[in-house]
């Protein structure tokens, strides 16, 4: 009957990481203009760096905001508004950004939708003035687009980014056009409830089911019918590789690997 994937976008098809965070720096400076006076291009460039290292917390997109606002209070003790920052350090955040981020939500008065539409917003601004450097600034990771173009598999994306981008990367970088029908960005619902939905559709009866995206999934009885996966390349960390190593039902896997079953 052959197989159905359910993929994430970000860090198992495309490092966006460089995108995302050049993108939460304009976005945070449109936020918090006062928190930027004064920030040197040196200090938005450590920032960004600091980025790369705590992009395994991010589950949302409008998380990359509030994650350099807390790097930029690290640096700057006059600007926090938050006791968090103080002494914080990357694997402090690596450790303990699911009890962060409420805290410092609720010390800045932030509201999510509000980061959400800005956060959108700024990238739609970037793609319409220069959708060059905008694509410039993701990658796909080596051989995913070919696995992609020559897949033999039913293919879905279940990603927390919105639609829109996810579609508009694939089609410019991979050279590959996924229907919007399969693709169920930001907005779609949580991601258990549209595996549920993928699962129970009638014309994928007997199909196999793969999935690499994890968070939630393992915890919700009703999904054991997926085949889970957890790719040493993408956003996650040493510790969170070895834990998933000790997990029997979740295969940790190597990108060439994970390329070879898609075709």
């Amino acid at each position: 009957m052959g197989d159905l994937y359910a993929l994430d976008f970000d860090g198992v098809l495309c490092d966006s990481c460089g995108e995302s965070s050049l993108s939460a720096v304009k976005a945070a400076k449109v936020r918090w203009p006062d928190l930027f006076e004064g920030v040197d291009s040196a200090l938005e460039e450590w920032i960004v760096d600091q980025m790369h290292i705590v992009r395994p917390v991010v589950e949302t997109g409008y998380e990359n905001l509030l994650l350099v606002r807390l790097l930029l209070e690290t640096k700057i003790p006059s600007i926090r508004k938050s006791s968090v920052a103080e002494g914080l350090t990357v694997d402090g955040i690596l450790e303990s950004w699911a009890k962060f981020k409420p805290v410092i939500m609720e010390a800045w008065d932030e509201d999510r939708d509000a980061l959400v539409d800005l956060f959108g917003k700024v990238r739609d601004d970037w793609i319409n003035k220069d959708l060059t450097t905008w694509i410039g600034a993701n990658r796909f990771y080596p051989g995913v687009s070919d696995a992609l173009k020559f897949a033999s598999s039913k293919i879905y994306i279940v990603t927390t980014k919105q639609g829109r981008f996810a579609e508009a990367l694939l089609r410019e970088i991979a050279g590959v056009i996924i229907p919007s029908e399969r693709i169920y960005g930001l907005g779609s619902g949580p991601k258990v409830e549209v595996l549920k939905l993928l699962q129970d559709k009638p014309e994928h009866q007997g199909l196999t089911l793969q999935l690499a995206t994890l968070k939630n999934v393992i915890k919700e009885p009703e999904l054991d019918k997926w085949s889970l996966y957890l790719g040493t390349w993408g956003y996650n960390t040493e510790k969170e590789r070895a834990e998933a190593a000790g997990i029997p039902r979740i295969q940790v896997i190597e990108l060439s690997t994970f390329s070879n079953k898609l075709k």
